[in-house]
């Protein structure tokens, strides 16, 4: 038995055709869906990047593993943590990986037998770089039982797909730098604007027109996609593929400019946390389902723990594959076989990196709660009927306050029912750190002689652009 785990980073549902999107971005992973279990309403409980990998390979939430916050020191997962990689290593598989998470906590490397790391020289990596590194690993493995976690990073900023790839999205007679086009304004005049100018703007050019970043986040879910077909082809192509457990998911989504969030992935708006899980497994599941009902990431380590001991492959010890102990997540098997249409009736939303927030999406209404708004301007409560409101738009939590109201006191009860008398993560955070990206947007005023209190009150671009350019001539 081979399980591939497939992290798309970055990954929105909704710019996938299979979830609604009229461009042609992802064929391949369409193809996917085709084959096997399409989950039409995927959540990432908590966000981003580190928090949400952290809730895959534990099976449990923020609240309950107490890692809340991205890029903290104060966040730490004891070993005695149950692992996904060292549950199956156990159990008698080969485990290995393709990943560079282990660059943000430790944890992310235990239980493999062999960790492959993708960093390079910058921080943005090519899904040829994964797959340069998981194909020779995958043909000298393939007569093993091994589980594979690749993590692609394309859809994640800097977008710099490859140039043959961008006609597609982008209208050719549109010229992406034209001055006159003042589209990219509010993103250039944003609070934020000092972390992205360092870590995406200036690695684009000085583009004017944001209709061409939608496109290049297009066109790097379309390169991606090619290198998940390279990747299939090669499972094929070695007689392997139907003998593959593949799982894709989205750690969390991306904003395009949705509640002045400019191609980044922070709010618990549905862009963001609305995420695509596909599975395949040929001839142990069906083709083409479609699920509709709520589902969320830490529901896929019980999913994956149930798959093996349904198939019971030789040599892997099924005594060990017992789920662990105070799951959040519920296999979704009954969902896959169609008895149910997902696992919960309420998914609890987290996030503390830009801003601090928590919310709750069940089927009808999404309420979110912002306790630190960051670089942004955030009112302390919103509701949305997303089903006449899908996009969030109408804040219904002054009009609606007793609704507004029950639902707060839902979160509050949650949030202490899972804490069993502990210090609240994202309190100890506020109060001891802050925001993580808030002291990352320091650090660079920093370095252009200004600070976060001086640039909240007048987030002057030209004043930054020409002390930062001081600076970096200085140096």
């Amino acid at each position: 038995m081979k399980i591939i785990l497939i992290s798309l980073d970055t990954l929105r549902a909704s710019r996938l055709s299979s979830y609604g999107y009229t461009k042609r971005t992802s064929p391949h992973i369409d193809q996917i869906a085709r084959d096997g279990v399409l989950f039409e309403q995927a959540y990432a409980a908590d966000i981003p990047t580190e928090v949400a990998h952290t809730g895959v390979f534990t099976g449990k939430i923020g609240l309950t593993t107490g890692a809340v916050s991205h890029g903290s020191d104060l966040t730490q997962l004891p070993k005695s943590v149950e692992w996904l990689p060292n549950i199956l290593r156990s159990a008698g598989f080969t485990t290995a990986a393709v990943d560079n998470m282990y660059q943000l906590k430790e944890w992310f490397a235990r239980g493999y037998n062999y960790y492959i790391n993708s960093v390079g020289g910058n921080r943005w990596i090519d899904g040829s770089t994964v797959n340069k590194l998981a194909l020779p690993w995958i043909d000298q493995h393939k007569d093993e039982s091994f589980f594979l976690f690749l993590h692609y990073w394309d859809a994640h900023t800097p977008y710099l797909p490859p140039e043959s790839y961008i006609p597609e999205f982008y209208d050719s007679a549109k010229d992406p730098f034209d001055p006159r086009n003042k589209s990219m304004e509010p993103a250039y005049n944003h609070s934020a604007y000092p972390f992205f100018k360092h870590h995406h703007y200036d690695l684009v050019g000085e583009v004017t027109d944001s209709d061409y970043y939608d496109a290049l986040y297009d066109a790097e879910i379309r390169y991606l996609d090619d290198r998940l077909k390279e990747l299939d082809d090669h499972l094929a192509k070695l007689g392997i593929q139907e003998d593959t457990l593949l799982v894709l998911f989205g750690d969390h989504g991306e904003s395009l400019t949705e509640h002045d969030i400019y191609w980044d992935h922070c709010g618990l708006y549905e862009p963001t946390v609305h995420v695509p899980v596909i599975i395949r497994w040929p001839g142990r599941m069906p083709e083409g389902r479609r699920a509709s009902g709520l589902v969320q990431q830490v529901d896929l380590l019980p999913t994956l723990l149930e798959a093996i001991r349904k198939e019971a492959p030789s040599g892997i010890d099924l005594s060990k594959l017992n789920d662990p102990a105070g799951l959040d997540g519920r296999s979704l098997w009954q969902t896959i076989d169609g008895a149910s249409e997902g696992t919960h009736e309420t998914v609890f939303l987290s996030e503390c990196a830009w801003q601090a927030a928590r919310g709750i999406r069940t089927d009808r209404y999404k309420f979110i709660r912002t306790y630190d708004a960051g670089p942004f301007t955030r009112p302390p409560r919103e509701l949305y009927d997303l089903s006449v409101d899908p996009e969030e738009k109408k804040n219904l939590a002054d009009s609606e306050p007793a609704l507004a109201e029950a639902f707060e006191l839902e979160l509050e009860e949650w949030v202490q029912r899972k804490l069993h008398g502990r210090q609240d993560p994202m309190v100890v955070q506020l109060e001891e750190r802050g925001l993580p990206f808030r002291r990352r947007i320091e650090q660079i005023l920093a370095g252009a002689g200004m600070t976060w209190d001086e640039w909240k009150s007048n987030p002057d671009r030209a004043k930054f652009d020409e002390a930062a350019n001081k600076h970096s001539h200085s140096k």
